[in-house]
């Protein structure tokens, strides 16, 4: 128990003298009063006390009183927040989910390990490693936790496929996998591209540039609307990369400075391969922190028109120190600010309790329908470097271009069949009975999407679904929602054969964001003029 004590008192040591030069490291007072706390708890307290825990909640409570983006991840949670970011993970590549407690595989990853020893969309795993996973009540996360592992271990699959007698077994060897942060990908009209990014990772660049090169390849592509919407950040590096290719010459992208941490400046190099497409950037209130880099850059520089709601206003910068056992702490090193000087990130002065509630009386006070709900001090009013038009820091980056939220379809019968996975849930047990007649009917995403419509029969199928799961009818609002209730149903039937780009095509027919930023970017003139360009 001594053994713990020592290793507790080496965590704080590690927090208050971590970011200390060598020269300066000094044991403060305040160190040893940490220290004989959880000595005398573990010499004289009552009962047996978990000095780990302890530890834990006092590290979390002293990061909760700096800012609201200094965090403490445990060590088993520090390998699971990298992989999204890095763009990949070592596992088997497939897509699945659960349907009456048995896995289907609803996509083999494309040049993956199950891809190459050929499984199939439809699959059902029925043992792995020869432990029998159907009708156990497997989670998804113990799904993921069995064919995930180290690249070259091998797993043992045996799998039911309709129309084979037997089980087909499958030694598959693991391998990297890529997480892609690219969403979607198309043209909306002969001149204009898609793209929707859902984080900022390492692979992002190069997503984005084969989706650019690709578009161009097969059509006159001259501008684009990229849309953040929802995107929560990432990597810096990757914000700066994209931002580069917008700009012909070298410009000031972003820049970050902090007590501790000197002024450092992110350019463009020039050369940029969109440098004159006109570009639309679709944000909401939860595009934060690396997508609001780069809408706050394209911003300042009057390169793209802003469209949508306010961002969140994530501008500090964290960096990461890792404890003796592996744990991390994500620290506040900096601020970053746009190339106005404009530093994004919300108030945080009331505490963590504090900078939440005002988070979400944008949604009490009427800002998500109204953009003159919006009061902000002139003191965080900046001007654009070319135009002078006026920007505003302080609290997320300003859209150029409100876009209220959409409430046409939304009724709590909605929120109540979404909330109980029923649109997901009904999707795959239907294309599950139907795959062989829709696989053979539709050849083509085009031809699906022109054509492929639910019967009568179908819907009525959709709200037994949601009876069962204990969703109660109301018809009044069913027919409030139907267009997006079964726009989100077809969306999600396309990507059993297709990608997220196929889904997302159809569902955006819909959203009208998309439709007002495809209205303006093909009127030249009224998006000059909201750029303040004559």
């Amino acid at each position: 128990m001594k053994r713990n004590i020592i290793r507790v008192g080496i965590l704080f040591l590690f927090l208050i003298t971590s970011a200390l030069s060598a020269k300066a490291q000094v044991l403060t007072e305040e160190t040893f009063k940490v220290g004989r706390t959880l000595n005398l708890i573990e010499s004289f307290y009552v009962d047996t006390a978990n000095l780990g825990r302890l530890t834990e909640k006092a590290i979390i409570e002293i990061l909760r009183n700096l800012d609201p983006h200094s965090t403490y991840i445990s060590a088993k949670d520090v390998k699971d927040m990298n992989e999204p970011l890095n763009g990949n993970f070592d596992g088997i590549g497939i897509q699945f989910n659960i349907l009456r407690d048995s896995i289907i595989v609803i996509e083999p990853i494309a040049g993956g390990p199950s891809e190459k020893v050929g499984l199939r969309a439809g699959d059902r795993i029925i043992n792995i490693d020869n432990e029998k996973v159907t009708g156990v009540n497997i989670s998804t996360s113990g799904v993921r936790k069995k064919l995930m592992g180290p690249k070259g271990t091998k797993v043992n699959i045996s799998i039911y496929r309709k129309g084979e007698k037997d089980l087909l077994d499958f030694t598959i060897v693991r391998d990297k996998i890529p997480i892609n942060s690219l969403d979607a990908a198309y043209m909306l009209n002969s001149e204009t591209g898609y793209i929707k990014l859902n984080k900022f990772a390492a692979t992002t660049e190069k997503e984005f540039t084969a989706a650019v090169d690709s578009m161009r390849k097969f059509s006159r592509m001259q501008n684009l609307v990229l849309d953040l919407r929802g995107n929560g950040g990432g990597y810096m590096a990757a914000a700066t990369q994209l931002a580069e290719k917008f700009f012909p010459d070298q410009k000031l992208l972003v820049y970050m400075s902090g007590r501790k941490t000197p002024r450092q400046d992110y350019k463009s190099k020039g050369g940029g391969s969109l440098s004159s497409a006109r570009v639309i950037v679709l944000t909401d209130e939860n595009s934060a922190s690396a997508s609001e880099i780069l809408s706050g850059a394209l911003q300042d520089w009057d390169r793209a028109v802003v469209m949508g709601r306010r961002t969140f206003g994530k501008g500090l910068v964290q960096n990461g120190f890792y404890l003796t056992d592996g744990s991390m702490i994500r620290l506040t090193i900096a601020r970053y600010y746009t190339p106005t000087g404009r530093s994004i990130q919300s108030p945080y002065d009331g505490g963590y309790e504090k900078y939440i509630e005002n988070f979400y009386k944008r949604y009490t006070d009427g800002e998500m329908m109204s953009a003159d709900s919006i009061h902000l001090p002139d003191s965080l009013k900046f001007n654009t470097l070319v135009n002078k038009r006026i920007v505003y820091g302080g609290g997320g980056i300003m859209p150029d271009v409100f876009v209220a939220v959409d409430t046409t379809y939304n009724t709590a019968y909605f929120r109540r069949l979404a909330g109980k996975n029923v649109l997901n849930g009904f999707t795959l047990d239907y294309f599950d009975r139907n795959r062989k007649e829709i696989t053979s009917r539709y050849k083509t995403f085009n031809d699906f999407n022109a054509n492929f419509r639910f019967s009568p029969e179908d819907i009525k199928a959709f709200i037994a679904k949601g009876e069962a799961e204990g969703v109660k009818y109301d018809e009044a609002q069913y027919n409030i929602s139907k267009d997006e209730i079964l726009l989100i149903l077809k969306g999600l039937v396309a990507t059993n054969l297709w990608k997220t780009s196929e889904y997302y095509q159809i569902i955006n027919s819909n959203d009208k964001v998309i439709d007002q930023a495809l209205k303006l970017i093909t009127d030249k003139d009224k998006y000059n003029s909201i750029l303040g360009y004559k």
